[in-house]
């Protein structure tokens, strides 16, 4: 148990790998994509190898001994501090309880609609309600060393965002406050007001851009190119970084056995499903699991770059373009152009080669099976998000296509937690979905409040007799029986 308790002495040699032209980087500055290309960074442990000296087993046992650690630092995503950032002293590392998110097993009822064992990864169980915390952690840990390392005075810290990363990153830099100032550039009434009210809370000046997503990000790209600002969007490569967590958190609940596992991850800026391949292909390479997850990437008609990309059956006549996007319920996922493209082609490149063709696939999904499909999931005991029923729709038309075995299992990522999302639930519930959403609500799925008693009846009735009444109509109304 001391070496659990015990920060790790290893120290990774990190640089900035273009995937573009090939060209390094050293970490002392902040980058976002390549000066030379302008392509997006992954970002690389140059000692990797030397990981490799420790066996599977005595890597499983160490990660697994930590997570009874009371030390802070190595709580969170810093679990697996050697694996992904093993540059940040323990002084910068910030913990405000991200990651050891639970994994819960569906019913019996939901697993017999769907056919097939699921598990739903409840990422909205974060400080902020989504999975962004993992990359915000881990970038903000980082900044908070270049703050200590070059005296700043102050830090400007800006993102575009369709709702969850502006939450996560102004609450991560209240925390840190003093020198770093948060920003947060969204598209002009299309964020949830729940999603609106966490940057507001916690301080950060919000400005609002009409349009979609997309303009948004030009817009910070256009300040992070020009000015000193910190970009944290998905091509701040630290947030990716971070968000490899996910992989490593899967692999350990499941006792480091991923036989016959299926991930469903929804796509939007790409981020996530790229950590999610690179995790896995970290742990593969250090013999810590022994095989690869399958990898399903879902997203929706209305925003489908990456599967139109992948639905082109051979590679070499694949042409990656944007689309643009029409209004959609998995709204963190409606990006028509994602800057973390070029770093999923190149990690799931890396993952067929050794899993296979069917290792990583892209399904796509109506807006009418995603809304299904989240009030299917939440009326069996889950807290899915819209893009958490982008995974069970995923899942869903996955087993249409044959894709999927009976022998398999799927773990569903819900990126967020539902009441960040639950407008959407009440548009169904109550039949006002504007037409560009393609969503019909079927009547028979619908709930809400039944009146029980009118209040007029208070202030003619006695308090007894009021009571009795309403009492009485309770009764009447759910057919109940005496004993």
């Amino acid at each position: 148990m001391s070496q659990a308790n015990t920060f790790p002495e290893y120290r990774g040699k990190m640089e900035y790998h273009c995937l573009g032209c090939g060209q390094h980087y050293g970490i002392d500055e902040l980058y976002y994509t390549c000066p030379k290309c302008g392509s997006v960074f992954i970002l690389q442990d140059l000692t990797f190898d030397e990981l490799k000296k420790t066996s599977g087993q005595e890597w499983r046992d160490l990660f697994d001994a930590r997570t009874a650690t009371k030390k802070d630092s190595l709580r969170g995503i810093f679990r697996f501090y050697e694996l992904f950032a093993p540059v940040i002293e323990e002084k910068d590392i910030l913990f405000l309880g991200e990651g050891n998110t639970p994994i819960v097993a569906s019913n019996t009822n939901l697993n017999k609609i769907v056919g097939i064992k699921t598990a739903y990864k409840n990422d909205g169980q974060n400080p902020s309600a989504s999975f962004k915390d993992r990359g915000m952690a881990c970038a903000f840990s980082y900044i908070n060393a270049l703050l200590a390392k070059n005296n700043w005075d102050e830090i400007l810290t800006v993102c575009a965002s369709t709702g969850d990363t502006s939450a996560a990153a102004a609450l991560y830099a209240s925390y840190i406050g003093g020198p770093v100032k948060s920003v947060v550039i969204l598209p002009e009434g299309k964020v949830t007001p729940q999603q609106l009210a966490q940057p507001l809370g916690s301080g950060a000046k919000v400005l609002e851009v009409p349009g979609v997503f997309d303009d948004c990000m030009k817009v910070v790209e256009h300040l992070a190119d020009n000015y000193r600002v910190a970009l944290l969007n998905s091509k701040n490569s630290w947030r990716i970084l971070g968000q490899e967590s996910y992989a490593f958190e899967v692999a350990q609940w499941y006792d480091w056995d991923l036989k016959d596992k299926c991930i469903f991850v929804p796509i939007g800026n790409a981020g996530n499903v790229t950590a999610i391949m690179a995790g896995f292909l970290k742990l593969y390479e250090l013999d810590i699991i022994k095989e690869l997850p399958r990898i399903f990437g879902v997203q929706s008609a209305h925003a489908d770059p990456v599967y139109r990309y992948y639905s082109v059956d051979d590679p070499k006549e694949r042409e990656y373009k944007p689309v643009t996007v029409q209004p959609s319920v998995a709204q963190a996922a409606m990006i028509g152009n994602p800057v973390s493209f070029p770093r999923v082609k190149y990690f799931a490149d890396k993952y067929e080669a050794i899993g296979g063709k069917t290792s990583f696939q892209v399904v796509q999904v109506s807006e009418q099976l995603i809304m299904d499909s989240m009030l299917l999931a939440n009326a069996n005991g889950h807290i899915a998000c819209t893009q958490g029923g982008e995974c069970l729709a995923g899942l869903i038309r996955a087993k249409e296509l044959g894709l999927i075995n009976e022998n398999e299992s799927a773990i569903l990522d819900s990126t967020a937690h539902q009441l960040k999302f639950v407008g959407f639930q009440d548009m169904y519930y109550q039949n006002t979905f504007p037409a560009e959403y393609e969503v019909t609500p079927d009547s028979s799925k619908s709930n809400s409040p039944e009146l029980v008693i009118e209040a007029t009846l208070k202030d003619s009735m006695s308090e007894a007799d009021y009571i009795s009444k309403a009492a009485d109509n309770v009764v009447a109304m759910l057919g109940l029986e005496k004993k």
